[in-house]
C-alpha cells in the first residue's frame, strides 16, 4: 500500500466533510464524552485521586466510559463505579515498557481481573516485535488474554514506536488476531502518542480484519487528543473508514482524560 497517500487523501477528506452520522457538533463531542476513559498512571496517585476521578466520571453527562487506573486502585475504583455503567480499566502486563517477563505479566493481569478489573490495557513487547519475533509477542497477547477470560482486552501498540506504517498495520493485524478486543494506539508515555496517522493505518487494519473474518474489533486512540476539533477529526474518520457500527462507547474509546474538561464548555 502507498501509505503516505492514503493517509493524506484521508485526512484530507475527513477535514472536507460534515459530519455524517450526527446531527450537529454538540451531539458528536456529547458522543466523544461517552467514549471517553478517564486516566491516571502516575506514581503520585493516591486513593483520594482516584476516588475523585471516579466521581468525576459519574458526575459529568453523559457518564464517561470507563476510568483507568494501575491494578492497585482497581477495587477502590469498582467499589465507586458499581452503581453506574462505568467501566474499571487496569494497564497491566508490564505497562508501559512490557519489559518485564511473561510470568510477571500474567501474575499482574490475574491481580487485576481479580480486584474488579471490567478491561485490561496491556502493551506489546515492541523490541520483539521490531526483532522480528512476532511469534512471542503473539504468545504474550493470546496468554494475557487467557486470564482475561471474560474481561476486554486492550492491546496498545505503542505506536510511536514501531517507526513505520507498515509496521503498524502488521503489530495490529498481530494483536486481533490473538484475541485483541481493543486496538489502542499509545500508552501516553513516550513523545509520540495516538497521531491521525497512526489512527488511519489501525482503522484500515481493522476494516481488512473484519472483511477477512466477520469479526468487529474496537479502537482507542490514546494521548495527544486534547481539544474538540481534533475529537471531530476522529470522530470523522471513523465514520469514513469504517462506517456508524463502530460509533458507539463498546466500538470506540478515547484516551484523553484532558479533553473532558475542555468538551464540557462545547457540550
Amino acid at each position: 500500500m502507498d501509505w503516505n497517500k492514503i493517509i493524506s487523501e484521508e485526512i484530507s477528506a475527513a477535514q472536507g466533510a460534515d459530519l455524517k452520522y450526527f446531527k450537529s457538533k454538540k451531539e458528536a463531542l456529547q458522543f466523544a464524552l461517552s467514549c471517553v476513559d478517564l486516566t491516571t498512571l502516575e506514581g503520585s496517585d493516591t486513593d483520594e485521586k482516584v476516588r475523585q476521578l471516579c466521581q468525576k466520571a459519574i458526575s459529568v453527562k453523559p457518564h464517561t466510559a470507563a476510568v483507568c487506573v494501575y491494578p492497585v486502585f482497581a477495587k477502590l475504583a469498582k467499589q465507586v463505579l458499581n452503581a453506574y455503567d462505568v467501566h474499571v480499566a487496569c494497564v497491566a502486563g508490564g505497562f508501559p515498557a512490557g519489559q518485564i517477563p511473561l510470568e510477571s505479566k500474567l501474575t499482574e493481569v490475574n491481580y487485576a481481573v481479580a480486584q474488579g478489573a471490567d478491561e485490561i490495557d496491556m502493551v506489546i513487547s515492541r523490541g520483539k516485535f521490531l526483532e522480528g519475533k512476532l511469534e512471542e509477542v503473539a504468545e504474550e497477547i493470546r496468554a494475557i488474554k487467557a486470564c482475561c477470560k471474560d474481561k476486554i482486552l486492550k492491546v496498545i501498540l505503542e505506536t510511536g514506536e514501531l517507526q513505520t506504517p507498515e509496521n503498524i498495520y502488521q503489530a495490529a493485524m498481530l494483536a486481533m488476531e490473538n484475541g485483541a478486543d481493543f486496538i489502542k494506539t499509545s500508552t501516553g508515555k513516550i513523545a509520540v502518542n495516538s497521531t491521525p496517522e497512526a489512527f488511519i493505518v489501525m482503522l484500515y487494519a481493522i476494516r481488512d480484519y473484519k472483511k477477512k473474518t466477520g469479526k468487529c474489533v474496537s479502537i482507542k486512540p490514546a494521548g495527544g487528543i486534547s481539544d474538540p476539533d481534533t475529537t471531530l477529526l476522529y470522530i470523522k474518520l471513523i465514520e469514513n473508514i469504517l462506517g456508524k457500527e463502530w460509533l458507539n462507547n463498546q466500538r470506540f474509546r478515547i484516551g484523553a482524560s484532558r479533553l473532558v474538561d475542555r468538551l464540557l464548555p462545547e457540550i
